[in-house]
């Protein structure tokens, strides 16, 4: 299949490219390489495509309406998968602007390139962030997600919102994809595992926030790629048996689907850390903070949907997942 993966030099988008190609799709990736972190960790993943000849690299801003359509028009991608997105709670309440360009502007783009080329299959990440000021556990799809809690929660909700009106009145198939904490190699460094194993290293105090009170469905980034292609795959169809009188939050009549994609495990943060410690081999200063403002206590997936339509199953534990992490950050950052 030829597969258009926006956010392909970013830590989902370049493994999910990677392992497309490895099957024998072709792969139209697009990327802006801003600089919300390191683009040379970005430059560098993007290296790991080059050799491979149905991998076309293209260097594309999905906010910029005229581009997004002349790449439509040209490549013509039979699916697409959107991880292009300003990500990051506690950035939003920085640049709230930034979010609303890439998440809103952006994302409208695609759908707009999506309807008018007759693709037969987005999937786009959404974030377990929607789950905002929920606190039955485990978050499920069905649940109402009416309160979040950041500007960046908010946007998510608002594509899946935008998903069903396209699936709605052009009969686009869409499937949302709510990520929980995903990890592992080739992360971003605005993120825990990347921030906690340098301070740990540096011997500097780390910043615990909630007291380590939060838990965390970390979920491993092989387990998601996994996860997303066999959702690529299965293109959504609509629930004849909904109902707007008793209407679920996840289907529809419409050919729209919403999923949980995570571990089901949740971990406690202090847990996390001193698996992260463990395989560093040294133990952390910790400063214990309370909660930061956008942030949600905790996160704990349920993914039984898409275990039972796609066969979805998370095989990586969080000791093998954090040592396989950490293998590789001691050998890129020459730790």
């Amino acid at each position: 299949m030829k597969i258009m993966v926006t956010g392909a030099a970013g830590f989902i988008g370049n493994q999910l490219a990677l392992a497309l190609l490895k099957r024998g799709d072709e792969v139209i990736g697009i990327d802006n390489l801003n600089d919300y972190y390191d683009v040379n960790l970005k430059l560098a993943r993007l290296a790991r495509l080059k050799d491979y000849s149905d991998f076309t690299d293209i260097r594309a801003d999905i906010a910029d309406r005229d581009a997004m359509e002349k790449l439509f028009k040209q490549h013509q991608p039979q699916r697409v998968v959107n991880l292009a997105a300003q990500a990051g709670v506690r950035y939003s309440l920085e640049n709230p602007h930034a979010y609303i360009e890439s998440n809103i502007v952006g994302y409208l783009n695609i759908l707009e390139g999506c309807r008018h080329h007759n693709v037969e299959h987005l999937v786009y990440a959404s974030s377990s962030s929607v789950y905002g000021a929920n606190e039955s556990m485990p978050f499920s799809v069905t649940d109402n997600v009416d309160h979040p809690l950041s500007l960046y929660a908010a946007s998510k909700k608002s594509n899946e919102l935008m998903a069903h009106t396209y699936s709605h009145l052009y009969n686009l198939p869409t499937t949302g994809l709510r990520f929980f904490t995903v990890y592992g190699p080739w992360g971003r460094p605005d993120m825990s595992p990347i921030l906690f194993a340098d301070a740990i290293t540096k011997g500097e105090t780390l910043k615990v926030f909630n007291y380590g009170k939060h838990r965390r469905d970390f979920t491993y980034i092989d387990d998601i790629v996994k996860g997303i292609m066999c959702t690529l795959d299965k293109v959504a169809q609509g629930n004849n048996a909904w109902s707007g009188e008793k209407p679920d939050a996840s289907t529809s009549k419409a050919p729209w689907r919403i999923y949980n994609i995570g571990n089901q495990n949740p971990v406690e943060l202090l847990d996390y850390i001193e698996t992260l410690e463990k395989y560093l081999g040294k133990t952390a200063e910790k400063e214990l903070l309370p909660l930061q403002p956008g942030d949600v206590p905790d996160t704990y997936a349920d993914v039984e949907a898409l275990i039972q339509d796609v066969g979805y199953k998370p095989t990586t534990s969080l000791d093998d997942g954090i040592e396989k992490f950490v293998r590789w950050y001691k050998d890129y950052y020459k730790v």
